[in-house]
């Protein structure tokens, strides 16, 4: 099913972010946009300091916005109660941080890591030990049960992550570098696992990563630069494919906000010669640019 046909997931709009520190504010996000839809896999790209890790805390409920629009589902994540938002962390959304020993108890067997989010939510016994049991067959561990995160690989630990973090059947899975400290062929494995999940499962996936592979590995990846989304680039993805393989039909598109403002590659403005101001004009159905120096 195409992105374009499915029902709006997550919405941001207008969305800000500022932190206040030692008397400064420092403003990570600049009236963001974004809409992911659902059941979608999508890549989140940024540099260090672009804002990614922002947007993903507040989508994860970690961290509320300052201004602007932000709603996952039928939450409202500028205006959520305490209540709303230990609920909306419990069932609505599932988290895997970077670094593999944060995702796991070293003292807890594979299923015990898995079983212990169901426990939070009064689940059975019973119904513990079978969701354990058919999350790590589909992350390919039904043969690592009763192993603990020593007895395990780095991929292992990862695959066990993504079980735990599906344990409650949320409907939005947020990855903050999944692949960060893994080898490539380990991070290809990973990444071929959302993938799995998502098309299983009817997962929605948000990715955020600096690595430009991860981008490759998904239907749609945008760009944040500057705390706004920048780019956004589509690709047609074999199920099958791995990371590193050719994909066709890709095409890059400028990303026009809620306010009609544009971010312009600074190359495009190079070429361009153009500074401070511009003339902009339409000829055609196109719009052109060009400097008002």
């Amino acid at each position: 099913m195409e992105a374009t046909t499915r029902q709006e997931y997550i919405t941001c709009s207008g969305l800000y972010k500022i932190y206040k520190a030692a008397g400064l504010e420092v403003v990570a996000l600049r009236g963001l946009e974004l809409t992911v839809y659902d059941g979608e896999i999508i890549a989140i790209v940024g540099a260090s300091g672009s804002g990614k890790s922002t947007l993903l805390n507040i989508l994860a409920g970690y961290d509320s916005p300052s201004a602007g629009t932000a709603r996952v589902g039928e939450y409202d994540l500028l205006h959520m109660t305490n209540k709303e938002v230990v609920n909306y962390r419990r069932h609505e959304v599932g988290f895997i941080w970077q670094e593999t020993s944060r995702n796991l108890f070293p003292y807890l067997t594979s299923a015990e890591n898995v079983e212990l989010p169901m426990v939070l939510t009064g689940v059975s016994q019973t119904a513990r030990t079978e969701r354990a049991q058919e999350l790590l067959e589909i992350v390919g561990l039904g043969h690592r049960l009763g192993h603990k995160p020593e007895q395990l690989s780095g991929g292992e630990q990862q695959r066990v992550a993504i079980a735990v973090s599906l344990a409650n059947q949320p409907p939005l899975l947020l990855a903050d570098e999944p692949t960060g400290e893994l080898d490539d062929l380990t991070g290809q494995e990973i990444l071929d696992l959302f993938n799995e999940v998502n098309q299983q499962l009817g997962t929605t996936i948000v990715i955020v990563t600096h690595d430009p592979a991860v981008a490759t590995s998904v239907g749609r990846a945008i760009t944040i630069r500057d705390g706004k989304t920048s780019t956004e680039t589509t690709r047609t993805i074999s199920f099958q494919r791995r990371v590193g393989g050719s994909a066709s039909d890709t095409e890059e598109f400028l990303i026009v906000d809620s306010t009609g403002a544009v971010q312009i590659p600074r190359e495009m403005l190079d070429q361009l010669d153009i500074n401070r101001r511009v003339r902009v004009g339409v000829d055609e159905g196109k719009v052109t640019l060009e400097s008002g120096e």
